[in-house]
């Protein structure tokens, strides 16, 4: 198993890709091999990194600001689980680091660097993972992060990647689950429900929709948006926080679990693109989808009324949307209660998306 890591002293819907960036080409020439591949299509996302060694070395060595500690998170992309085997490939790439990144936004983690790795088929063209690095690298150049290493393995399948992403916050700031307190506001990023339904839209479960619509909603699914301009914001405004990727009643039962709490959200406050809106409109058995749909990688957040304005600010600075959608409450550690326009309870068949 050969690793590749490097060392450094230190902290709207896209364009849908070419049939040619999409990798399906036949590749020219013999395959690359497994050092070869490293060398071309991954040593070139390593050169931000001064003490990188072209990823000749065992292992990363890093050193922190002084004030400064390291937030730490990885995530796994499973092809047939979180994403389509006819993804294009730099979407997937794109995918699997955004997920990440969202991860940090939602601690307040200003993004450093990631490690990757990757176990493809052995009759994964060398075409397809040139496409991948490519994603890979659009979005280092957006996101200002840097590869700093990883692994390369052959698997019977399915595909499967791996990110480790770093980031850095000044010491004592990064932002927790358990610290929410009962009075506290919740707010929400974005929309919801978008991706949910837009695997739907990328399965051919949910059809009739005008293309635009379509292609919003399978853009959202494929692309995830993180908040990393936002998320440093946070320091000093919110109490608590975490990243939609579950579903929102699922994961804001985290936070309220981890803080002791309850919570209490408005349905009819819930933020929904016009393409949701639309998506919905066609299937209302789907009504539940923004609730516990998952895939969306929005901020869910724990603010204290008297620093509301400051979010609020905070989130047009950053020109990331904002919706209040209810409070934490003193109650059964864990629950979300629903409330319809009226103050009734709704019933959600399921809280989010579970592996087991």
């Amino acid at each position: 198993m050969a690793s590749w890591t490097a060392s450094r002293a230190c902290s709207a819907p896209t364009r849908w890709p070419s049939a040619a960036a999409k990798g399906r080409g036949a590749d020219i020439g013999a395959p690359l091999g497994e050092f070869g591949r490293i060398a071309r299509f991954f040593r070139p996302l390593a050169a931000a990194f001064p003490g990188a060694r072209d990823l000749r070395d065992d292992a990363a060595v890093f050193g922190l600001q002084p004030g400064r500690e390291l937030v730490v998170t990885v995530d796994a992309l499973v092809e047939g689980v979180h994403f389509l085997p006819d993804d294009p490939p730099d979407l997937v790439a794109r995918k699997a680091l955004r997920v990440n990144l969202s991860d940090l936004a939602a601690m307040a983690a200003d993004p450093l660097a990631y490690s990757l790795v990757t176990a493809l088929p052995r009759s994964r063209p060398d075409s397809w993972l040139e496409a991948f690095a490519a994603g890979l690298a659009a979005d280092q150049e957006e996101f200002g992060i840097a590869l700093l290493g990883g692994d390369s393995v052959s698997t019977p399948g399915p595909a499967t990647f791996s990110i480790t992403a770093l980031g850095t916050v000044p010491s004592g700031q990064a932002l927790a689950r358990d610290a929410g307190r009962a009075g506290d506001l919740v707010f929400v990023t974005g929309t919801l429900g978008d991706a949910a339904l837009g695997l739907g839209v990328a399965t051919g479960q949910l059809s009739g929709l005008a293309e635009e619509h379509a292609l919003f909603l399978a853009d959202r699914y494929r692309l995830p948006r993180p908040r990393t301009p936002l998320g440093p914001m946070l320091r000093g405004i919110a109490s608590a926080g975490l990243d939609v990727s579950d579903g929102l009643i699922a994961d804001l039962g985290h936070l309220c679990e981890e803080s002791g709490l309850a919570a209490v959200i408005e349905v009819e406050r819930l933020p929904l693109s016009g393409a949701a809106r639309a998506g919905l409109s066609l299937r209302p058995d789907l009504a539940s989808l923004p609730l516990a749909g998952g895939d969306d990688y929005e901020l869910v957040l724990a603010v204290p009324p008297g620093r509301a304005d400051a979010l609020r600010g905070a989130a047009a600075t950053a020109g990331v949307a904002l919706t209040e959608i209810g409070r934490l409450v003193a109650g059964t550690p864990g629950e979300v209660g629903v409330l319809d326009a009226a103050g009734q309870s709704v019933e959600v068949p399921a809280r989010g998306w579970q592996h087991f």
